[in-house]
């Protein structure tokens, strides 16, 4: 093999040589990889509305009118079975607009596409459910004092649960003295949320403060453990304010509106 190609002429022997080398290459082109891409989803005002439907609805207590929107944001990503080729990997690495993200990191392993998206709506479930205990619990309520309802069609997982805590605590208190707890902003966010008010972090957010931006947000909820991501490619004119807790939220937020100190990343 060896003395064959020696006596080969040098250009010849070197495209034989390489025809391993580009057929991997090529293969490597066409094969499906372990990723999943990823860009900025929907935002949804949870004070508001959302396809005619109240994000928020109370029954046994008048809510509050507000000003200002709170806005949950998403992520959207290629799905588990869809095939993602090195050429969208490699295109991902370079857009400030997209991220590659191992699928096991976006969606559980193992399971089918209806599994996930049942998965997901459960998990949305269980948020809103553990989102309006939190908020009456801050409020110093019993569970059950006011019948609080959550609805977002077409969203699923718990990282929307920062934002339906605060959007019930606006719709039954405001900020404590009369006021909005937005001050009449736009303000955006994400976060999981535990019953006693404890905020997790959730992954994306360079993606979602975009989407954020993009919907007219100003202010951006994030948990602090993600501050580091959330600034890597903040947008223009978006300001962050790292939380850990709702108390915490609340209070960064009643600081906004009057001009305190408020904490940044």
């Amino acid at each position: 093999m060896f003395s064959k190609l020696a006596a080969l002429p040098r250009p010849r022997a070197l495209a034989i040589c390489a025809a391993p080398a580009v057929a991997l290459l090529a293969v490597t082109a066409l094969a499906p990889l372990p990723f999943a891409v990823a860009q900025p989803g929907m935002t949804a005002d949870v004070l508001g509305s959302q396809d005619g439907s109240e994000v928020i609805t109370i029954k046994g207590e008048e809510p509050r009118k507000t000003t200002g929107e709170l806005r949950m944001t998403t992520i959207e990503a290629t799905g588990p079975q869809t095939p993602v080729r090195i050429g969208q990997v490699v295109d991902g690495w370079f857009r400030s607009d997209q991220a590659v993200m191992p699928v096991d990191a976006v969606y559980p392993s193992g399971d089918t596409p209806k599994e996930i998206q049942q998965y997901n709506r459960d998990q949305m479930v269980q948020s809103q459910n553990v989102a309006v205990e939190a908020a009456l619990k801050q409020l110093g309520r019993k569970p059950g004092s006011v019948d609080v309802r959550l609805e977002l069609a077409d969203v699923g997982g718990p990282s929307a649960g920062l934002l339906f805590s605060l959007g019930i605590v606006d719709k039954l208190d405001g900020d404590g003295s009369g006021g909005d707890l937005t001050g009449g902003r736009s303000i955006a966010g994400t976060g999981t949320i535990t019953a006693d008010g404890q905020v997790g972090a959730v992954g994306g957010v360079s993606l979602k403060t975009r989407a954020a931006s993009r919907d007219g947000a100003t202010v951006f909820l994030v948990p602090k453990a993600e501050c580091g991501d959330a600034q890597a490619e903040l947008p223009s004119g978006m300001r962050l304010i790292p939380v850990t807790t709702l108390n915490g939220a609340i209070d960064s937020l009643r600081a906004l509106e009057r001009g305190g100190k408020v904490p940044s990343c």
